[in-house]
């Protein structure tokens, strides 16, 4: 997990899926952004944070995984060429 202040990660264009924004407070999700922007991939299982920290040297996707206060979860993914970011529930994927 790199967690710096500045931004590591590109989000490029931010879409959210109709189940997300139904489900997830806007500012919850906006606290996911940041911290995904920043390194921090959150809940997801360590072999991942290691995927994600050497996929900022290759290129290759980004998957960071959070929980609401209430204990929804959900994920934040870039796409490898950082054009897109999505924000999404496990069921929509």
């Amino acid at each position: 997990m790199i967690q710096q202040n500045r931004p590591v990660v590109s989000l490029g264009m931010v879409l959210a899926t109709t189940n997300a924004l139904s489900q997830l407070p806007q500012h919850e999700i906006q606290r996911a952004l940041a911290r995904h922007r920043s390194g921090d991939w959150g809940d997801c299982c360590p072999a991942d944070a290691d995927a994600n920290d050497a996929a900022l040297q290759t290129g290759d996707r980004l998957l960071s995984v959070y929980h609401t206060a209430e204990g929804i979860k959900f994920w934040v993914l870039t796409v490898a060429d950082r054009s897109v970011t999505n924000v999404l529930l496990p069921g929509d994927y």
